[in-house]
């Protein structure tokens, strides 16, 4: 059990590998994932949410009290730095209007779960990753339509109803399922989650490639532009994440893992508000192509503090 446990392990470990692989290949070859579609999307999404859910328990929701004051200042800033830096550069490299809101959208998105395997990568405190990813993704369905409104409601007609909706059922419904099943059947969970978050990565590799393949022609037609601007939202996210954290927080490990989570979203959720608000699917692109990128910065972050990790606890 063992050998298999640390296959699958070093398979979710290459995540960013996946995800980079699977964009080039999508530019190369769209028809390799286009297939990818419509409502699979909105399942592969669900799933990943799901087994987020399922690596929980409520003892986690309980530390978000216990911990709020090393919590909340993650959170904030993920609700701050993000959606500044996704407005900002959407205007300072001047992109076409869907991509613009895109960029906004999937600023004001929550934490990605991609975030927790770098802070692991990293030698992050994972349990605070962790906590700030599942708080960051409870509050999303207030957040994420709020502030796209207040961002992009100057260029294009924000959903927010629709926003607060999809944001309801295909994140806090499926991560809140996920924490009752744990809770209801332990034994069953116990046997599931080694495999979950594999399939997690697998359905976001899938997401990813889907979009970037069904807008291939589009990226090649503005990729300095776009493709600058989606890479300077995260590597910002982690600059000034990492300097908030640590004038806020303190504590080096601390910060690591504030701008781990700061630097990365939930690309997926990205994905899916885009194509179900949105009459654009040009809108979807910012967030397939932020999976790409912070997967890379992210992985580039942690090989660098894995070499230089903090003595402290």
């Amino acid at each position: 059990m063992r050998p298999v446990l640390r296959i699958l392990s070093v398979l979710t470990s290459a995540f960013p590998l996946w995800v980079l692989a699977a964009g080039i290949l999508a530019v190369i070859r769209p028809t390799l994932f286009t297939w990818f579609s419509g409502p699979l999307i909105t399942i592969g999404l669900g799933v990943i949410m799901l087994s987020m859910g399922m690596t929980l328990g409520f003892e986690d929701f309980r530390r978000v009290g216990r911990e709020r004051g090393r919590v909340l200042p993650g959170v904030l800033l993920q609700y701050t730095v993000m959606p500044t830096l996704g407005w900002s550069l959407g205007y300072l490299f001047d992109l076409p209007t869907p991509f613009a809101v895109g960029l906004i959208l999937v600023s004001c998105c929550p934490g990605g779960t991609a975030s927790n395997v770098i802070s692991y990568l990293a030698k992050a405190d994972v349990a605070l990753s962790v906590t700030m990813t599942m708080l960051s993704t409870l509050v999303a369905a207030l957040m994420t339509p709020t502030l796209t409104e207040l961002l992009a409601g100057s260029r294009v007609d924000v959903p927010a109803r629709g926003l607060l909706l999809s944001t309801v059922q295909v994140v806090i419904l499926p991560v809140v399922g996920g924490a009752l099943i744990k809770w209801r059947f332990p034994r069953a969970i116990e046997a599931v989650l080694p495999v979950a978050p594999l399939v997690a990565v697998v359905a976001i590799t899938l997401i990813v490639a889907s979009i970037i393949g069904a807008g291939r022609e589009q990226i090649l037609e503005a990729w300095p532009r776009l493709v600058l601007a989606v890479f300077s939202l995260h590597v910002f996210g982690f600059l000034v994440g990492y300097a908030a954290g640590k004038g806020l927080l303190g504590s080096e490990i601390a910060a690591r893992t504030v701008s781990i989570e700061v630097g990365m979203q939930n690309s997926g959720l990205g994905v899916l508000l885009a194509q179900q608000n949105f009459a654009s699917p040009l809108v979807a692109i910012p967030s397939a192509l932020s999976s790409v990128f912070h997967s890379l910065v992210g992985s580039l972050v942690a090989a660098w503090w894995r070499r230089s990790a903090p003595e402290e606890t």
